[in-house]
């Protein structure tokens, strides 16, 4: 999380005399830039004329403005969107005041290999586009009227370098970081916790500092979440010219602790206090929390057992492509946490910043992957070029920025490492020298959280397993082997670290559905006798030939005590890798929620185990052909059986027996209503009823959230519902609907979650797909309003108004 000055705490000041002279600050350097797409070898230049480029504010994805294309290099997998070469230069002042200040620009990540200039002075390269990163501006800085240029140049022509959508260009946030000659350095604090207990937590906090040979004081205050002071301790007479590091530790009393249902945060405000005047102020928020996996019996937090649920996601946020915002990736979470999820996987790379951030104040248990190749590489242009040179400072930076989150409880070192296999002559065992050599760089950092790698290969001869450098072992796949563990394993600790692959379209029916299909054959091969629309049945049917449906994995998993938890793959779907289809689909089916945020049926499977909310869900639609047989299927949970019902006739009652996680009527369609009903002990649990829809008559909006802020970031997702004239959502409606906006705000993206629409999602209209669509509203920094109307053809038209303030 981004570390920034508290400026409340004046009063502490006042208390012991100090002068806040030359604290720090930490500024979004996001707006005002400009862009270019393409190669201009000058345009690091301070000369260079920039006027005709195009304005605009970071964070920037300039990948998914440009349109679909079969012939990208990306391919199928990069979802057939171009990367290239852009450059991004921006012209700013810094007062006369900010001389003899330490002034750093800190990039949370740019997809890729990128380089920045000051004032024509080349600063450095970094090649990984996920790692954050610094550069200290100080030596070169102009003041007062005198201009400074900074220019960042991206290059991620080179395809294809990843095997899912990556973007392209400054995607997350960049910051202005000043601060006085001695400082707390970039990730410059470690929190750690020992001791824990309801009646005390020993917290200790490490310091590092850099700055010139003076005597200062380290002053460190913890904070509650009402901001209450309850510890402080100094530090006097460190000389950060001879010691950059030191050590404070704190006995905090019955502790509150952080858990997936109450994420308690503290905070530590760390000063640094030289000749009476305060050079920086650095804040910290932590947890305090015990856990451990079991051998026999998977993960307790805090002494309670807990059944890790997780997903694996990309970091595409579907039609916002990968520029980052803060409310989408809140929304993406919520969405998750609304059927039962509580852990994430950061596949397969370094997260934003953010997503930490909302983690650790929304309850999830995060496994923090670092790595999707090695040496040996998965794509022709990918990060196993960069990984000898780059690996260490990588991963350490990585470490030291996300090791203070109490909800990172997993360091991944890896995703299907190819350095698992000895090769082709049975001699390479590279794979047991890297994991150790990984292991005892995050060691080095961290020795509170365990290490593991998702393994594709689920075999004791697994040559990073061999290593003994992970302390968890985790499977991708496999779960017919989950059983097998204790044996093959004996002594280890098991986490599913990638689960499932079912593939699914939302609102899309194969029949029958109890009747599995492996799309493709084999991973290797192109998928035969499937859907002409591109499509995938969402009747958990269809799965991809190393996966399972949600329900075959669910049920090994729910057997063991000894499974930790497991990470499905995925929470949402993304952009790019479309198994099994070729182009023109072009993101991903493997989500349990759609690209746009819309759930598919499965995700009612997962709230029906996982959350305390009374779920009744039936599917399929309700519009079909008369006499055709239709299997209706129902989750449900807190009820003893199912009843289900066509125009008032009962279909019969049905109990889930055994592991079964559904139930399921085979019936003859005719048109009306289709009802059931739970019943626990003879008494209504809960009715769910769907009608047969009519013709489109017209559109309904409904916004996410009707008010947000005026800060120029803040969104507003808009569902766009295609009704007929009773009400009843049209399930196969596939409407033009256009958008039109005035006000204080635009349309940042549109998109329906299908996985071959290849209209942009930087329109101003979209089809909608089996009854929906989606616009996403952006503010403005100007308080006011935004008025959203919706258009289709012979359909009543919708507005909305989102207020901004």
């Amino acid at each position: 999380m981004k570390k920034i000055i508290l400026f409340f705490l004046f009063i502490t000041s006042l208390q012991y005399g100090f002068i806040n002279a030359q604290s720090r600050t930490t500024s979004k350097f996001n707006n005002d830039w400009k862009f270019f797409l393409g190669d201009n070898p000058s345009a690091n230049s301070t000369t260079f004329n920039d006027g005709s480029w195009r304005k605009l504010n970071l964070p920037h994805d300039w990948s998914v403005e440009l349109p679909f294309d079969s012939t990208s290099p990306t391919g199928n997998g990069g979802g057939a969107l171009r990367g290239g070469m852009g450059w991004y230069r921006k012209t700013f002042t810094l007062p006369e005041a900010d001389k003899g200040k330490n002034i750093f620009i800190d990039f949370d990540g740019v997809y890729r290999n990128s380089e920045v200039f000051i004032n024509g002075q080349s600063l450095g390269i970094r090649p990984n586009g996920y790692i954050s990163f610094r550069h200290d501006l100080t030596p070169y800085l102009k003041f007062g009227n005198e201009k400074n240029i900074i220019v960042v140049k991206v290059d991620n022509s080179q395809q294809p370098n990843s095997r899912w959508y990556s973007g392209s260009g400054i995607y997350r946030n960049v910051w202005l970081v000043k601060t006085g000659k001695v400082y707390v350095d970039i990730w410059g604090t470690y929190v750690s916790t020992s001791s824990v207990s309801a009646k005390q937590a020993t917290v200790k906090i490490k310091t590092t500092i850099s700055g010139k040979n003076v005597l200062c004081d380290v002053i460190t205050t913890i904070t509650n979440r009402e901001g209450k002071a309850i510890a402080t301790q100094t530090k006097k007479n460190i000389n950060p010219g001879q010691i950059n590091s030191t050590e404070q530790n704190f006995i905090v009393s019955t502790p509150m602790l952080w858990s997936i249902e109450d994420p308690y945060l503290y905070k530590a405000v760390t000063k640094i206090v030289c000749n009476g005047k305060i050079t920086d102020q650095y804040t910290t928020s932590f947890g305090i929390r015990y856990f451990r996996f079991d051998v026999d019996k998977g993960f307790f937090l805090n002494d309670k057992r807990v059944k890790i649920i997780g997903v694996c996601n990309h970091h595409d946020l579907g039609c916002l492509g990968t520029a980052i915002n803060y409310r989408a990736l809140e929304r993406q979470l919520q969405i998750m946490k609304g059927m039962g999820i509580n852990g994430i996987r950061t596949s397969h790379n370094p997260p934003a910043p953010e997503l930490l951030e909302l983690c650790d104040k929304m309850g999830f248990i995060v496994m923090d992957e670092a790595f999707d190749m090695w040496r040996k590489s998965k794509t022709k242009y990918d990060y196993s070029f960069d990984f000898e040179k780059w690996f260490k400072k990588d991963l350490e930076d990585q470490v030291l920025r996300d090791r203070n989150h109490p909800s990172v409880f997993i360091w991944s070192i890896g995703n299907e490492i190819l350095e698992q296999w000895t090769g082709a002559d049975g001699k390479d065992s590279s794979g047991r020298i890297i994991s150790k050599e990984l292991a005892s760089i995050i060691h080095a950092l961290d020795t509170t959280r365990p290490i593991t790698a998702a393994l594709n290969n689920p075999w004791p001869g697994n040559e990073i397993y061999k290593s003994g450098a992970l302390d968890l072992v985790g499977f991708n796949y496999n779960h017919r082997e989950f059983k097998n563990f204790p044996v093959k394993f004996s002594g280890q600790k098991f986490i599913g670290t990638e689960t499932v692959s079912a593939l699914q379209t939302r609102g899309h029916y194969d029949m029958p559905s109890d009747s599995i299909r492996r799309w493709p054959a084999r991973w290797d091969k192109p998928v035969e006798n499937a859907n002409e629309d591109l499509t995938c049945s969402a009747y958990e049917n269809c799965s991809a030939p190393w996966g399972s449906t949600h329900e075959e994995t669910l049920k090994e998993l729910l057997k063991y005590d000894f499974a930790s938890g497991m990470f499905i793959w995925t929470g949402f779907d993304y952009i790019g890798e479309p198994t099994p289809y070729p182009f023109p689909a072009r993101s991903s089916y493997f989500g349990i929620v759609d690209l746009a945020g819309f759930p598919k049926d499965a995700y009612y499977l997962y709230q029906g185990l996982f959350t305390d909310k009374d779920v009744l869900h039936i599917f399929p639609h309700w519009n079909w052909k008369n006499g055709q047989t239709i299997d209706v299927w129902a989750y449900y949970n807190h009820a003893d059986e199912v009843e289900l019902f066509i125009n008032g006739r009962s279909q019969g009652v049905k109990r889930k027996t055994g592991d079964e996680l559904h139930v399921m009527w085979r019936a003859v369609y005719e048109p009306g209503t289709l009802k059931a009903v739970s019943k626990k002990n003879g008494k209504v649990v809960m009715t769910k009823e769907i009608k047969t829809a009519g013709a489109p008559a017209k559109i309904i909006l409904e916004a996410d959230r009707n008010t947000i802020s005026s800060n120029g970031e803040d969104l507003s997702f808009v569902t766009v519902k295609i009704e007929d004239k009773e009400g009843n959502i049209v399930p196969d409606a596939g409407n033009l609907v256009k958008f039109a906006i005035t006000g204080d705000g635009f349309i940042a993206g549109v998109d329906n979650g299908y996985q071959a629409d290849l209209s942009s999602f930087k329109g101003d209209s979209k089809k909608a797909f089996n009854g929906l669509c989606l616009a996403v509203l952006q503010s403005t920094k100007k308080t006011g309003s935004i008025k959203l109307t919706a258009i289709a053809d012979g359909l009543r038209l919708a507005s909305i108004t989102i207020i901004t303030k």
